[in-house]
């Protein structure tokens, strides 16, 4: 059986120009997203762009951005994300690039219906003894469009980098090779996260974040500064669990420290739960043959359903502007797409649906250094709203906790202005006056 195996892998392994030759003009493209990205694949297919036309691009986040949605290339690739990003975000705003909007979590349904793949592009690591290479970074939805289930599988092509660099790791993330059609070897590191840079706004809102987390909490934050102000404080946390979408270098103290380790979870005990990883070579190292880690597919770890059979869950997430009656948006400046829905309701809904859990929408009290608020008496016209105020829990700034549930109107206002800036709550209790009709 091993030399089947080897046998298959040498007769597909190809260069990077020879397998994009497999993609063609129409096809729909998923694409695995931030380090996950098989980039010697996609640059190949850049390379080849004259061969192309209306080939249509999906994928959630980019790190820095994907080429295809460069303007050069818009007869020839059409970008359709579920997550709109640096130059993507540029294309959709001129034009020639879109957006299905899309909970994280129903993105696999999608796939098996209404926007089924041609082509997946994968980035593994490099077979095991067996045959088995792992989705070691990302495995969200490409898992569900690449992998045979019930003797088949979604796309009719699978285009993998094998990357020495790429961590295995546990879970649902598994393939055998036989189930990929090219094979493009590479030894390249898996891109960085960037750095991020914790300022004393970052700590302020980390430190109230902190105080709503109790000892044997699960939690979901991803990555960035908050998330990564949040976890400097929970050192002298116990039993503290991970059951979230994305996660980067910030648990790895924690886990170290054996504070981040899962004992009190109901489901995954003893376990790390994400879709992805994006940190540095550090993380990517402490993951590799790790058991405590499992990377599930997105279904599972954003399912409202799955995400509240633990208990305590803790959900903290960003947003761009939340109005005083506690509609939060986070995917857009009035009208203009600037990132997307990804995650953030499913956590919102499965922390609210868990026995004690508590959800949190942290922000800036104010953005453009200083000059606007981010919480503000209503959201513009064409504003999306992202997550209702049916749904919303708690509000954090650095001036402090706002906590929605419950609450009234009246209530809510309130609360939301004592933690504004102070330089702009007198002209949101006459904003709110003149707009609703009551003072405060």
């Amino acid at each position: 059986m091993s030399q089947a195996w080897k046998a298959y892998y040498d007769e597909h392994r190809m260069t990077a120009e020879e397998a994009v030759a497999l993609v063609k003009s129409g096809d729909r493209v998923i694409n695995s997203h931030l380090g996950g990205a098989p980039l010697p694949i996609i640059d190949a297919m850049i390379q080849n762009y004259k061969a192309y036309e209306n080939v249509e691009i999906s994928c959630m986040l980019t790190s820095d951005g994907i080429p295809f949605a460069e303007e050069q290339y818009k007869d020839h690739f059409h970008m359709n994300p579920w997550f709109v990003s640096g130059n993507s975000a540029k294309a959709l705003a001129a034009g020639y690039g879109d957006l299905t909007p899309s909970h994280f979590s129903e993105i696999p349904d999608l796939l098996r219906t209404s926007m089924k793949p041609d082509v997946s592009l994968i980035q593994v690591s490099p077979p095991d003894e067996h045959g088995y290479v792992s989705l070691g970074i990302s495995t969200d939805y490409m898992i569900v469009a690449a992998r045979l289930n019930k003797f088949r599988r979604l796309s009719r092509t699978v285009i993998a980098e094998v990357n020495a660099q790429c961590p295995r790791v546990f879970g649902d993330a598994v393939m055998h090779v036989t189930e990929i059609d090219a094979f493009v070897e590479s030894d390249r590191p898996i891109t960085p996260a960037p750095v991020t840079k914790i300022t004393d706004v970052e700590r302020a809102i980390g430190g109230y974040c902190a105080e709503l987390i109790v000892d044997g909490s699960c939690m979901q934050m991803g990555i960035g500064a908050i998330p990564d102000a949040v976890l400097g404080f929970l050192d002298g946390k116990k039993d503290l669990g991970i059951h979230s979408e994305i996660i980067g270098d910030g648990v790895k103290h924690l886990c170290e420290l054996g504070v981040i380790n899962g004992s009190r979870k109901e489901i995954d005990t003893g376990k790390v739960v994400c879709t992805s990883y994006y940190g540095t070579e550090a993380l990517y190292k402490m993951v590799n043959d790790n058991p405590m880690f499992e990377l599930r597919a997105v279904d599972y770890t954003n399912d409202p359903r799955i995400i509240c059979k633990n208990s305590n869950v803790v959900s903290i997430n960003s947003c761009v502007e939340v109005d005083l009656t506690g509609q939060v948006c986070s995917e857009a400046i009035g009208a203009r797409q600037i990132s997307g829905i990804g995650g953030q309701v499913d956590f919102v809904r499965g922390a609210k649906m868990s026995p004690g859990g508590k959800s949190i929408i942290a922000c800036y009290a104010t953005a453009k250094g200083g000059t606007i608020s981010k919480i503000v008496p209503t959201l513009k016209p064409g504003t999306p709203v992202t997550t209702s105020r049916t749904d919303v829990d708690y509000v954090i700034t650095e001036f402090g906790i706002a906590q929605m549930r419950g609450k009234s109107l009246r209530e809510r206002a309130k609360a939301l202005i004592a933690i504004a800036h102070p330089d702009f709550r007198d002209e949101l209790r006459s904003e709110y006056k003149r707009v609703y009709g009551w003072g405060l």
